[in-house]
């Protein structure tokens, strides 16, 4: 299953991003994709602002990993740009947040294969002439429940 939408401005890529905020309960692991500059921190941010987030939202690509606490979930976002190898990975303790109870929001998680699993929604963002194409397919049956509402 597949959702497509585009997107020509930074507040329609935030939305896009509360609107799929609403669905990550269901969703645990989510793999944002796209080149540099595409929106893939924009996207996470519009997921963090409808969680209550009030500050600011940076790619944490030399961190790995920001972690936000909010009432009822825990949200960690994932930047793996700088990633050397894929191993790296278990010496920042992925297994922990992959196993827990919050949700892992993952930008060039093509850089960790084959230590990551698949996730529940794979969102593509592509630059088009006009703005951006999001492209969201689902690879889990929770992301396909997640998709279903979204659509």
């Amino acid at each position: 299953m597949a959702f497509e939408q585009p997107v020509a401005t930074v507040a329609e890529m935030e939305a896009l991003g509360a609107r799929l905020a609403s669905q990550l309960g269901k969703a645990r692991l989510v793999y944002v994709h796209g080149p540099l500059g595409a929106g893939k921190t924009t996207l996470v941010r519009g997921m963090l602002r409808a969680f209550g987030h009030a500050g600011a939202v940076k790619s944490p690509t030399f961190t790995l990993v920001e972690p936000y606490e909010f009432k009822d979930l825990s949200f960690y976002h994932f930047d793996l740009y700088r990633l050397k190898e894929p191993e790296e990975l278990e010496f920042l303790g992925v297994r922990d947040y992959l196993h827990g109870k919050g949700v892992c929001v993952v930008e060039w998680a093509e850089r960790a294969e084959g230590v990551l699993p698949a996730p529940d929604l794979d969102i593509m963002i592509t630059p088009t002439g006009t703005g951006r194409m999001v492209r969201i397919t689902t690879l889990t049956p929770q992301g396909k429940t997640s998709l279903e509402a979204l659509a």
